[in-house]
């Protein structure tokens, strides 16, 4: 299926990539989910598992709890999505409840920081990269991870749990991440959801921002509510060429061929 990309307002955006260009790799960094934006939601009109779908899909699973997990996900996953209730309406049910080389490649040669605010399952986004050996030093990561009792069975998540509607700086305020990175006051947000839209809200001193997001599922009903939202809207995509393609304009001219394939 061919991938659209979505503008509301095309003048702005491109003052926006004109400023983050002229700010260039020293003062850029990096936001986004992980679950279908850097990971695919679709592959030839498959869908793809997200972090919690590892886990209901291991063998390691009893029946019984894969029946569990999916009887949940039914639950939640209308409520997550639903465009008629608000986010306060569904925070308390959210508490209960791929170009990917050459993308971080490209950021880790440049120096650019990837904060990675992930409402899936910490542990398992950690091992991705790993063993597609991308998880480089200059990645960060907040998100829920999993935590074992002595004889190494499952008890829990540690910290405050992490979901679509609370990605935020509440959920990292005493991490002095951000503080560290003074100077990079340019922004690029990616997102697949509505939640996502806050992932940069408390950064200090932000001088220009954009926001792409990735329109995966219910296309039409969504899509004006995102163009309203989002800088750029990408319907269908199952690459992240247009990022990549952007980080190429924003960044210092380098050997290309050779940041794709190492």
């Amino acid at each position: 299926m061919k991938a659209t990309v979505l503008m509301r307002q095309p003048g702005r955006v491109q003052e926006i990539v004109g400023a983050l260009r002229k700010g260039g790799g020293d003062r850029l960094q990096v936001i986004s989910d992980f679950d279908m934006t850097l990971s695919r939601f679709a592959y030839n009109g498959k869908r793809c598992p997200s972090s919690y779908n590892i886990l209901d899909n291991s063998k390691i699973i009893s029946e019984e709890c894969r029946e569990e997990l999916k009887a949940l996900l039914h639950h939640y996953y209308p409520i997550e999505i639903d465009p008629h209730r608000t986010i306060k309406e569904k925070l308390p049910d959210m508490v209960e409840w791929d170009g990917y080389k050459t993308f971080f490649n490209t950021l880790s040669q440049n120096s650019v920081p990837l904060f990675i605010f992930s409402a899936g399952v910490g542990d398992i986004l950690e091992e991705i990269m790993r063993q597609r050996k991308v998880f480089h030093p200059n990645i960060h990561i907040v998100s829920n991870y999993m935590e074992f009792d002595e004889d190494g069975f499952l008890k829990g998540f540690k910290g405050q749990l992490i979901h679509t509607y609370n990605k935020n700086s509440s959920v990292c305020e005493n991490s002095g991440y951000f503080e560290q990175l003074q100077g990079k006051t340019n922004i690029l947000l990616l997102g697949d959801s509505m939640g996502d839209l806050t992932m940069a809200d408390g950064v200090p001193g932000v001088e220009n921002i954009l926001k792409i997001g990735f329109l995966n599922d219910k296309v039409e009903e969504r899509r004006e509510r995102y163009m309203d939202s989002y800088d750029i809207v990408l319907e269908k995509d199952e690459t992240l060429d247009v990022v990549n393609g952007l980080l190429q304009h924003i960044l210092p001219q380098r050997d290309w061929t050779e940041i794709q394939g190492s």
